[in-house]
């Protein structure tokens, strides 16, 4: 018990370091309910992401039923395999081609939303930026080394990681810019000298989108992997809404049950 405890000791500031050198996760204000945007994360996924990955436990003809899309509509617009709108949602590019081109093979994204988290999701599709010394010309700060390209370049445009030193009040960043990490600046004995250090995204302009709706389109996207995470997801909430309800209501049956059992013993 004892080695224990001194083995946590010692992973307390590993831990606190770790923590130190986290990217920031903005929150992803998804909503299930919102038809359009998961029809509209569906277009983005099926445009930009499905050559490379799969959604493996899903089908087209579930994705359209749920989504309120026309079977019809679905296979002539979002299936690009040539399969039927029943199949699976399957890449068309090999995973040793994949594991050629990026260096391992491009994950499959069914479950991508559950594993990581939609926060942790929706900041990784915003944190791309240009980095010469990577294969593809960029990186990202929440997956740092990246293997994949950043293929929603079109939609963003790209960005450079910059940086500002600035006193608390005194910060003018260019529109669009996000903040992404904030130091405070020490002197060489360590003592804080007022001032600032802030690391920022600031986009070129040239995507299709504005920082806006760029960040509303990934919004848009990660609704859709988490749907996708768990297709029936509002159906059990819903469900659960009512086994509580039962309960409760079995709950004071068994109450009085109770109390006729025990009458004629007290």
């Amino acid at each position: 018990m004892k080695k224990l405890f001194i083995a946590l000791l010692t992973l307390l500031p590993m831990a606190a370091f770790a923590a130190g050198n986290a990217v920031h996760l903005d929150e992803a204000n998804y909503d299930l309910r919102d038809k359009a945007s998961l029809q509209n994360g569906a277009k983005i996924f099926m445009n930009y992401c499905s050559t490379c990955h799969s959604t493996q436990y899903q089908r087209y003809s579930r994705v359209a039923d749920d989504l309120g899309i026309d079977r019809d509509v679905m296979s002539e617009n979002l299936v690009f395999t040539g399969v039927k709108v029943g199949s699976l949602m399957l890449t068309a590019m090999p995973a040793e081609s994949g594991a050629k081109w990026f260096g391992a093979t491009p994950p499959d994204l069914t479950l991508e939303a559950r594993l990581r988290g939609a926060d942790w999701v929706y900041t990784y599709l915003r944190s791309f930026y240009i980095d010469e010394t990577r294969p593809f010309g960029v990186n990202n700060l929440v997956f740092p080394s990246v293997g994949m390209p950043h293929v929603l370049e079109e939609l963003q445009g790209t960005a450079r990681l910059l940086e500002i030193k600035h006193n608390e009040e005194e910060l003018d960043l260019p529109e669009g810019a996000r903040i992404v990490k904030e130091t405070a600046v020490v002197d060489a004995n360590g003592v804080a000298t007022g001032e600032i250090l802030t690391s920022y995204l600031s986009p070129d302009g040239n995507g299709e989108l504005s920082a806006e709706e760029f960040d509303e389109a990934m919004l848009d996207l990660v609704n859709f992997l988490v749907y996708s995470a768990e297709p029936n997801q509002l159906e059990r909430q819903e469900m659960g809404f009512w086994v509580i309800g039962f309960l409760l209501i079995l709950l004071v049956f068994t109450w009085f049950l109770n109390r006729e059992y025990w009458r004629d013993i007290h």
